[in-house]
């Protein structure tokens, strides 16, 4: 019967982990400085790489504490939430015409790329849903042309 240890996180001068995160401190490419990445458990590339502070001996780098490391969470786990809320509003249009909310919801699929107009009541009732083209401007003017069509598909 063998007995299987489990390994911790790593808590070293240059590689962090915790919390969902690795902070790793590397060679600054462009200069004699470092660089700390913050890389998210099982995604392949960094959410923030940032200059990272000189040692005592202005050589090697300051090594990497819980103090630090939290901060780093702190500042990565804020630049992924800034990144998927300007990916939604990017995606997701909405205005109102007349107590009628008529939104717009891309799916920005690799293959069939498309968009879906729904409106909605005051009340939270749909009154229409059409797919249109993933190009498709949602304007106070096109949603009142669409609403006034009785929903029908937008011909452009």
């Amino acid at each position: 019967m063998s007995e299987e240890f489990e390994q911790g996180p790593i808590q070293e001068d240059r590689v962090w982990q915790g919390s969902g995160w690795t902070a790793r401190v590397i060679k600054n490419e462009d200069d004699d400085g470092w660089a700390v990445a913050m890389i998210m458990d099982g995604e392949p590339e960094p959410a923030l790489v940032g200059p990272w502070t000189m040692g005592r001996d202005k050589k090697n780098p300051k090594p990497l504490d819980v103090n630090a490391f939290n901060t780093l969470v702190k500042t990565a786990t804020e630049v992924i939430r800034r990144h998927e809320q300007q990916l939604h509003a990017q995606l997701h249009k909405s205005v109102k015409v007349d107590g009628i909310t008529v939104n717009l919801d891309i799916v920005p699929d690799e293959d069939d790329p498309y968009a879906t107009l729904s409106a909605i009541d005051a009340y939270g009732e749909e009154l229409g849903r059409v797919r249109v083209a993933p190009a498709f401007r949602l304007t106070p003017g096109s949603a009142s042309d669409w609403i006034e069509s009785g929903y029908r598909k937008p011909s452009r």
